[in-house]
């Protein structure tokens, strides 16, 4: 955040020094706005050129990229806008020094004047902006803490596959039928259903008819 903010300011004033340079002399007194574009490619002559066909048109041109730049938090576009200031100021010097001859810098007024610095300044300020900004933030996954591990996806439970095995200890012919019934084809358990009987061990009970018989008739 603080990278955008610095990286913008040094943009914009990059922008502003690059759009203001046309209205200061460029060279023996003579301001950028007096310089056609087109004579960029041509050659540079007397001839005084209108304000938006002048030299201010490019820089202009750079500055509007430069604010969108700054919008969309694009190092690219202010890096491009740069690009073109520098692009435009270097071609101007190679005519001038093609018409003059000579490049010079004079205390009194003549040679390169302080709107070629302004706009040598400027686009090098918007590459500086360019390289400050962080441009657009990227999202970052954000780890779940390690005491709250990730849910695990319910998926649905599946049927239990083949009869169900009956309980340790549980009579295994009742097991199939939930109502209790035995299976008639079921082999007998020969466990299953043990009955217990009493076995008198004392003497037999004296039986009352065999000790009185009934008269015979």
């Amino acid at each position: 955040m603080i990278r955008n903010i610095a990286g913008s300011v040094l943009a914009l004033a990059g922008a502003t020094a690059a759009v203001w340079s046309p209205f200061r002399a460029w060279y023996d007194g003579r301001h950028g706005r007096d310089y056609a574009v087109d004579e960029l490619f041509t050659g540079i002559t007397d001839a005084k050129a209108d304000l938006l066909g002048s030299i201010l048109l490019p820089f202009a041109f750079a500055a509007l990229v430069t604010l969108v730049g700054v919008l969309l938090r694009s190092r690219l576009l202010v890096a491009f806008a740069g690009i073109v200031v520098l692009g435009f100021t270097i071609l101007w010097m190679v005519r001038v020094g093609q018409a003059e001859g000579s490049l010079t810098v004079g205390s009194d007024g003549t040679g390169l004047g302080d709107g070629v610095a302004n706009a040598f300044g400027g686009g090098v300020l918007l590459l500086l902006g360019a390289l400050v900004m962080s441009g657009r933030g990227h999202s970052h996954r954000v780890d779940r803490p390690h005491g709250h591990p990730r849910p695990a996806p319910e998926t649905p439970s599946a049927p239990p596959e083949g009869p169900s095995r009956p309980p340790e200890g549980a009579d295994p012919s009742r097991a199939a039928d939930p109502s209790g019934a035995p299976d008639p084809y079921a082999a007998p358990d020969p466990y299953g259903d043990t009955r217990t009987f009493e076995v008198p061990t004392g003497p037999p009970a004296p039986d009352p008819e065999r000790e009185n018989p009934p008269p015979r008739g």
